[in-house]
């Protein structure tokens, strides 16, 4: 399927690795021009030299902290044509609720909610001008069953459906869509590293931790795994194309049906 993305300029924060990585790189494999972005130069510089030989697509990198003001005001200024914007930057930690303090609060809504509002508003302007645009947050399936292990985290997902269903409602009637995709827990780096590490301190296999953590931390997935990060791409990448000009305000899942409602 041609998602006519060639001439789309598209901007995935937080795309050095995992889901991010995924997505900016099959908007690039679609024909997308795909602005990278990470934290650090060295991060960025590995990851679109492995971009570029995979697609051999137009891959951009943008080295800097996109949950900081200056660095989004100065992403936008560089490259004022950004038609696709993929909210994808954001942290998570498990931790006990009474020991979350004011700081951790503040914290994970700075990086995960408010990083997306601010570079939505910056590039909106450009998107009404040329009456076209798609914004995506990458929200979770914690947005709706909120973990209790990170209670702070399940916050700052939904949160981001609030913003992106009134943004949506606030473009009526334009060519501009914005929706939020909701993962289900994907074997993402900071997944991995975090079973893997598991999977040590217990003497377990992968596998196993795996499958004790649908068993007991997820029982109401359908696919009993972890999900991929290509597997949320694809999505995105549907999402964020010209053929999806009748999907917006929606929350889109691809949790392997942890969420458990119809709706």
């Amino acid at each position: 399927m041609d998602l006519q993305l060639n001439g789309k300029l598209a901007l995935v924060s937080g795309s050095t690795a995992g889901i991010g990585y995924a997505i900016a790189s099959t908007l690039a494999r679609e024909g997308a021009s795909v602005i990278v972005n990470g934290r650090t130069q060295a991060s960025v510089d590995e990851a679109v030299e492995r971009m570029r030989a995979e697609t051999h697509g137009t891959v951009i990198g943008f080295a800097g902290d996109l949950s900081q003001a200056e660095a989004a005001k100065e992403v936008v200024r560089r490259h004022p044509g950004i038609g696709i914007l993929v909210n994808n930057l954001g942290i998570f930690e498990p931790k006990v609720f009474e020991d979350i303090p004011d700081e951790d609060w503040l914290r994970f809504f700075d990086v995960n909610v408010l990083s997306g509002v601010r570079l939505a508003r910056l590039v909106l302007p450009a998107m009404k001008r040329v009456n076209w645009g798609r914004i995506i947050f990458i929200s979770s399936e914690s947005a709706v069953q909120i973990p209790t292990e990170m209670i702070h985290y399940g916050m700052t997902k939904t949160a981001q459906l609030a913003v992106s269903r009134g943004l949506a409602e606030a473009v009526a009637g334009t060519g501009i869509t914005v929706n939020s995709v909701l993962p289900g827990p994907t074997k993402s780096r900071g997944v991995g590293d975090f079973v893997a590490d598991m999977a040590r301190a217990s003497d377990k296999s992968f596998e196993q931790i795996e499958a004790e953590f649908f068993d007991h931390v997820r029982p109401t997935s359908l696919i009993k795994r972890f999900g991929t990060p290509q597997e949320v791409a694809s999505l995105v990448a549907y999402v964020a194309s010209p053929l999806a000009s009748a999907t917006t305000g929606a929350a889109l899942r691809v949790d392997g049906g942890v969420i458990k409602s119809a709706f």
